[in-house]
């Protein structure tokens, strides 16, 4: 038994098939088939149920699979052990942001990475968090911030904000933080969102749908630079976040207002590959984000809640569509 074999078995679990976890590994399928058959020879167990469809695990895979995700839990934690957090480093780390995050969050990151570590190399990748997941998975980003998680066993997660999402309209629509607006009253409202399949959208649908009542979307962005300039132009009103508009907010170019009934909320996360080894310096950027984020809300510019980091965030699932 060895760490490749309890990598396969875990991936190949995640998404049950070993077509998937070849192509997400970069492994050729064969050779993630023998792995698992090794690794069921000297177990003497069935470790899956294959199918047309893929692959299950079977009730004594489930237990391996729990001994092997604390093995890789384990390993990360030896490695942060021993290392000396407070040396700069050199080297380099790609973070993966939503755009939302990654229009406030960059720049205290690059700050705090030419401080401390002025010889590395930082890459920011803006992109929604279905790619992020993808590329997390891949290799190509080393973390990632990501938004509403929902399964998968080879992320490490560190829930980071609750965050509240407003209803932002042109100046002079009578919009203020003081003031409330009830979301059934969206229902007569001209709204800008993102299409179908977008996380945001998605969160939107479902409270007006708590509500009673279908959103009739007449244009779709799913550029947030789109979505803040028609609403600028007087085109309509959309659902946002605070932080990313906070300097429009505060020059007037735009006003922002709390929903409630229901209150429309989405979770963030920093998200680590489990089944490989996490940097330091991806390790500090993970503390850089946590701190600012701290900050940004304490201050009122980021609107949430931070939530109780005993608390076990939920799994997120490899085909989750972008948010």
């Amino acid at each position: 038994m060895d760490i490749n074999q309890l990598r396969t078995l875990i991936h190949v679990a995640e998404l049950g098939s070993l077509s998937k976890a070849a192509d997400r590994l970069h492994i050729a399928q064969p050779a993630l088939s023998r792995q698992i058959r090794l690794l069921e020879d000297e177990l003497e167990t069935r470790l899956f149920d294959r199918h047309g469809r893929g692959m299950i695990v079977t009730e004594a895979g489930q237990d391996v699979l729990r001994h092997a995700l604390r093995i890789m839990a384990e390993m990360e934690e030896i490695r942060a052990v021993v290392s000396d957090e407070n040396a700069p480093l050199r080297g380099h780390v790609s973070i993966g942001m939503p755009p939302t995050a990654s229009d406030i969050l960059s720049e205290p990151l690059v700050s705090a990475f030419r401080e401390a570590h002025p010889e590395a190399t930082l890459r920011i990748v803006s992109a929604y968090s279905g790619y992020l997941l993808d590329w997390l998975h891949r290799g190509e980003v080393d973390a990632a911030i990501l938004y509403d998680p929902k399964s998968a066993r080879t992320l490490r997660i560190r829930p980071l904000l609750d965050e509240t999402l407003f209803l932002i309209s042109p100046p002079g629509a009578g919009l203020s933080p003081d003031s409330r607006v009830d979301f059934a009253q969206l229902e007569h409202q001209r709204l800008l969102l993102p299409s179908r399949g977008h996380g945001l959208r998605e969160i939107v649908e479902r409270c007006a749908q708590e509500r009673g009542f279908a959103l009739d979307i007449k244009v779709e962005a799913d550029s947030y630079a789109t979505l803040k300039g028609l609403v600028r132009s007087g085109h309509g009103m959309t659902v946002l976040p605070l932080a990313p508009i906070h300097e429009e907010l505060r020059e007037g170019r735009l006003c922002a207002a709390p929903l409630v009934e229901p209150v429309p909320t989405r979770r963030l996360v920093m998200a680590f590959p489990m089944d490989r080894p996490t940097s330091r310096l991806a390790r500090f950027a993970g503390q850089v984000i946590t701190t600012t984020i701290e900050s940004l809300v304490a201050q009122g510019i980021w609107s949430g809640r931070i939530p109780d980091q005993d608390v076990p965030t939920e799994t997120i699932r490899s085909d989750r569509k972008p948010a």
